[in-house]
């Protein structure tokens, strides 16, 4: 009797700190599991589109609103970095948001803000209005952003590098339709007025907050994750994890933002203007390219280190050659550098839904969100900075080059890390 009552005791003693973890891992039944997992991907999916498409919306229809506004190119610049600001500065409260009030509730708030900010462009009086409606966009987005990767790591905590890469799938295809599709499509619609346009580019977000209010999942196992965690809502910020996780990131969102923003202003310094516009399009075209090969690829290959060692190296070199090359090959170069930035991007935004336990993955996420967009920020400016000092055009591209190598060595440094439970 009492060799049997130390067999079972164990397994008693386990089950308080795991509770959580285990009901998660619970799956559904046979019947339920496939509308539940479409049901989550294309919420998440939906919900990535939404967040960006107000944002990319914008750069189309800069000349319009300079000109309606009487608006300098400072004033430009501010409009197009606020929400990069507000995105590292919301990050963290993010988080405490979603502790105190429960993950879902926060999301459908910060897409309903998000949304509402960015209709209200269409009804701002000068540029003051137009910059705080602005902010308000950002400070929705920002909110939401742990928000994702917490509802990530809580619908999907069997397969959270598939739900990443719908998710991210999303953002990239909300990006390229914004900007593609405004110009040639959104403004013919709305008469050239580029109010109308943000009015028109708000409506998806409208949508995924109804559905997050109305169909989000509840079930009884989310539930009890939900009421349980998290209760810890500010980020570790001595944790090494935490700051490499970051610096990854930021690496990444800062030579994107970096190299879209200085193409344009390089190739004409160059004499290449004709090759802006292919140029771009393949830079944010292969993107998605990479978010599809992400999403058919097996999850246990996603969770290794090759993603950073042989397409960290490629956007590296994709911009290299946008440096040393001419012709076709600059456009080629800048279609390498966006496919592996995307792969890059997709494997890092999904690393703290997997490094993090459930109830830690907000306050990791907005502590990782906080770092990379502070990076984002901070480094555009450099580049511009030393094309300023040199005169030399290709310099701008020297910080750049040096985040994609620390993009590949950081990135590289998580994967080689336990994915936590």
């Amino acid at each position: 009797m009492r060799q049997r009552k130390s067999r079972v005791q164990p397994a008693r003693d386990k089950l308080p700190s795991d509770r959580v973890f285990n009901l998660m891992q619970q799956p559904p039944s046979a019947g339920a599991a496939p509308p539940r997992l479409i049901t989550v991907l294309a919420l998440l999916w939906l919900a990535g589109a939404a967040i960006r498409i107000p944002l990319m919306a914008v750069p189309p229809v800069i000349p319009l609103i300079h000109d309606d506004l009487h608006m300098t190119y400072t004033q430009v610049g501010l409009l197009i970095g606020m929400p990069l600001v507000m995105f590292a500065v919301f990050a963290t409260p993010g988080a405490l948001l979603i502790a105190r009030f429960g993950v879902v509730r926060i999301a459908t708030a910060g897409l309903l803000l998000a949304s509402l900010a960015a209709a209200a462009r269409a009804f701002v009086v000068d540029l003051w209005t137009l910059y705080a409606a602005t902010m308000l966009m950002g400070m929705g987005v920002a909110i939401f952003q742990p928000a994702l990767s917490t509802l990530v790591r809580l619908w999907a905590p069997a397969r959270v590098w598939l739900a990443t890469a719908f998710s991210t799938n999303g953002m990239l295809i909300g990006s390229a339709f914004a900007s593609a599709l405004t110009i040639p499509l959104m403004l013919p619609l709305v008469g050239g007025s580029w109010r109308l346009d943000f009015l028109a580019w708000s409506a998806p977000g409208f949508i995924a907050a109804l559905l997050y209010a109305t169909v989000a999942p509840r079930q009884k196992n989310a539930e009890i994750a939900q009421n349980t965690a998290p209760r810890r809502w500010w980020p570790q910020w001595n944790s090494p994890q935490l700051w490499i996780l970051g610096i990854a990131l930021g690496a990444n969102n800062a030579l994107f933002f970096a190299v879209n923003a200085f193409i344009p202003d390089y190739l004409t310094s160059m004499g290449r203007g004709d090759l802006i516009g292919p140029t771009l399009g393949w830079l944010n075209g292969t993107q998605l390219v990479g978010s599809f090969v992400m999403m058919a690829m097996p999850e246990k290959l996603q969770r290794r280190s090759w993603p950073f060692v042989i397409f960290g190296p490629v956007t590296t070199l994709g911009l290299l050659g946008i440096v040393l090359c001419d012709g076709i090959w600059i456009v080629i170069s800048g279609a390498l550098a966006g496919f592996g930035a995307a792969i890059t991007f997709i494997v890092t935004f999904g690393l703290p839904a997997s490094l993090s336990p459930p109830d830690d993955v907000p306050r990791m996420a907005g502590g990782m969100f906080t770092i990379s967009y502070t990076i984002a920020v901070i480094v555009p400016v450099i580049c511009g900075a030393c094309w300023d000092l040199t005169g030399l055009p290709w310099t701008s591209f020297l910080p750049m080059m040096a985040c994609g190598i620390v993009m590949t060595v950081f990135g590289t440094i998580l994967t080689m890390q336990k994915t936590s439970h």
